[in-house]
């Protein structure tokens, strides 16, 4: 994308210059945004953390989007048993979050819950909805939530770089499990 962008900016000059219509304004304008192309794609870009930062990393946005995502319910779902099932996502999750904060507080680790690009769209998706359709979406990202994360605590169990985190990853699997249960059971 960034290479086609480069190839037209370029090309932009000839060929206005080639209808006879060439502005200096335009032209400039185009070498301009050419060069910030290819200084933009030079940047490196920032090293994603890795190993026990990566994990609590991840488990502290999961625990987030759970917590924001059941919070909508109160005002938006139709079910008495979506509800419910919120309550408990908000007790849960507010519970593994303090757990990994005692457990990260004396190491060099620093949680960062920053929602990724994904969860941030869906919890924007479930605040324009209402009803049962609030319901079915609300459904479905727990489903694909508490998936993600056993999968990220079952790796992280069997092969982390963090003696405490593994354990607190292997102990909360049972309860991932059993949210991920209840959430299909939901539909």
């Amino acid at each position: 994308m960034r290479f086609g962008a480069f190839v037209l900016a370029a090309a932009l000059p000839i060929t206005l210059g080639a209808c006879g219509q060439r502005d200096d304004a335009t032209s400039t304008q185009a070498n301009e945004a050419a060069a910030n192309e290819v200084t933009a794609g030079n940047d490196a870009a920032p090293l994603e953390p890795s190993g026990a930062q990566a994990f609590v990393n991840k488990a502290a946005a999961s625990d987030r989007f759970e917590i924001e995502t059941s919070k909508l319910v109160a005002d938006s779902a139709a079910s008495s048993a979506v509800m419910a099932y919120a309550r408990d996502m908000i007790a849960a999750h507010t519970a593994s979050s303090a757990k990994l904060k005692a457990i990260v507080a004396p190491s060099a680790v620093v949680i960062d819950d920053r929602l990724s690009p994904s969860q941030r769209a869906a919890l924007d998706d479930m605040k324009m909805k209402k009803g049962y359709i609030f319901d079915a979406a609300y459904v479905a990202a727990q489903v694909h939530g508490h998936e993600q994360t056993l999968t990220e605590l079952r790796n992280y169990a069997a092969s982390g770089d963090n003696a405490a985190l593994k354990g607190f990853a292997q102990g909360l699997i049972p309860t991932v499990e059993q949210h991920l249960a209840e959430a299909k059971n939901l539909k």
